[in-house]
């Protein structure tokens, strides 16, 4: 181990994301894409201002767009767009889900990003290559058996391959302790960065306005029984408007306290490491993805590379009362044990990483709720204001599902024209329905995090 680790070099986070696409790193250098609506003031009024420029944010002012709602602004406190969790994505998109609600929200995902990569200049760089979920032990064969019928309620095309298969798939790859494995050729992968520019460029042609450098300071409510947003102040000004949304990731339990609500969402530490070049067997950017599911493992090529991470057995979360809303979450120090762990579990199983190095160490604080679902739509105690945070590591591969079920709630003549799956997602389950005291809440979210693997109940 002290070999391996002796070799590490690092990259910066942002160059490293955007070595792959040149023409987007241009344009994300002065702010936003190139081309984009951004204004040296604030403008005055919008119908709906989006808080929050990640793929979540991009991603919901897209499918608003794209639903005919183009009177939006979205605000970014960082100078460029997809600047801070969304930036530190492994960028995985996996459909194979143990709900047909939950595989249906990302075969929507994937339609989308297979419909934005059709652009030449913005597309988020999207690769179909398929995936790879491997079971080691018996009751993970009887989740697989499980899950495979939810895909296929879903539509979704799976099928169960045996170990020659996979290991065919991605050479070197010693998959002899397999004793079940779902492939899926319609997952894959992509460019986090890439995928929030695509986003932009097409809400911006439809009418989008964006606005960096723009941070939140005040929500202002009408002083009725409504609570009803009327207004947004920023650093730059105030901007009326009819609706607000609530995408901010580890800063959206802040915006929506500005709104009267105290919701559970907790930020997790993750991280995930980037090998250097592997050539004999050579990874190509087509290897399949990997998820090996009972070692809590996940992994992807990054070009000639493997990217690897894995889920922690004690996680560690942030309090987001611990922080203001005008300060960033603690910064990460790499975690070497963790790390360590991650390569010392997939090891045996590839063993042609004995022989490389560490390149980059990625990480940050996806945030997480304690019952492991979404945070979508309106409250009942803030009328017109709308969520679409605490995502589960799900903000950039569900991202253009989230924006779907934003634009349903948000949409929708009657209540009763919401879905059942869209309603349970609504944030009322914690202002009027699941109460828990705060440690306990943490708790259970920090849970869902180490759990992310876990064998799902029936």
């Amino acid at each position: 181990n002290a070999e391996y680790m002796g070799d590490v070099r690092r990259i910066p986070s942002r160059r490293f994301w955007m070595r792959i696409s040149p023409s987007l790193a241009g344009a994300l250098r002065g702010g936003v894409a190139h081309g984009s609506r951004t204004f040296s003031t604030l403008p005055k009024s919008a119908e709906i201002v989006i808080i929050g420029g990640g793929c979540v944010g991009l991603g919901t002012a897209y499918s608003l767009a794209k639903a005919g709602k183009t009177d939006i602004v979205l605000l970014e406190k960082e100078n460029s767009l997809c600047a801070v969790t969304s930036a530190q994505a492994a960028g995985l998109v996996g459909q194979v889900r143990p709900s047909v609600d939950r595989v249906k929200l990302a075969m929507w995902s994937v339609q989308t990003f297979a419909e934005l990569q059709q652009n030449e200049r913005f597309n988020p760089n999207w690769r179909q290559v398929g995936s790879l979920r491997v079971a080691e032990t018996d009751e993970r064969v009887q989740e697989f058996q499980r899950i495979k019928r939810a895909c296929d309620e879903a539509g979704l095309h799976t099928e169960f391959v045996d170990a020659a298969f996979a290991e065919n798939k991605w050479p070197g790859m010693k998959l002899d302790k397999a004793k079940s494995i779902i492939w899926c050729p319609t997952d894959g992968y992509l460019q986090p960065h890439d995928l929030a520019m695509s986003y932009h460029f097409h809400a911006k042609n439809d009418g989008a306005r964006f606005q960096t450098n723009c941070r939140v300071v005040g929500i202002e409510t009408t002083k009725d029984k409504f609570n009803k947003v009327t207004a947004v102040h920023t650093n730059q000004g105030t901007i009326q408007c009819d609706k607000v949304i609530n995408a901010a990731g580890a800063h959206a339990f802040h915006i929506a306290k500005l709104a009267g609500l105290h919701l559970p969402i907790f930020p997790v530490r993750h991280e995930y490491f980037i090998t250097l070049p592997i050539m004999d067997p050579k990874i190509t950017p087509q290897n399949p993805c990997l998820r090996i599911v009972d070692s809590t493992l996940y992994g992807r090529p990054d070009v000639n590379s493997l990217l690897l991470g894995g889920w922690e057995p004690e996680g560690k979360s942030l309090d987001p009362t611990s922080y203001s809303i005008q300060q960033s979450p603690p910064p990460i120090e790499e975690d070497w044990p963790i790390l360590n762990s991650f390569y010392e579990v997939f090891e045996p199983m590839y063993p042609v990483l004995r022989s490389t190095g560490i390149r980059t160490v990625m990480s940050g604080w996806p945030t997480f709720t304690p019952d492991g679902r979404f945070i979508v739509g309106e409250s009942k105690k803030a009328k017109d204001f709308i969520m679409a945070g605490g995502c589960n590591a799900h903000g950039v591969s569900g991202s253009a599902g989230i924006g779907k079920h934003v634009v349903e709630a948000m949409l929708a003549k009657n209540h009763s024209d919401i879905s059942p799956y869209v309603k349970s997602l609504s944030p009322d389950r914690f202002t009027e329905g699941l109460q828990l005291d705060w440690e306990t809440a943490q708790a259970k979210a920090r849970g869902i995090y180490e759990a992310y693997y876990c064998v799902a109940k029936p």
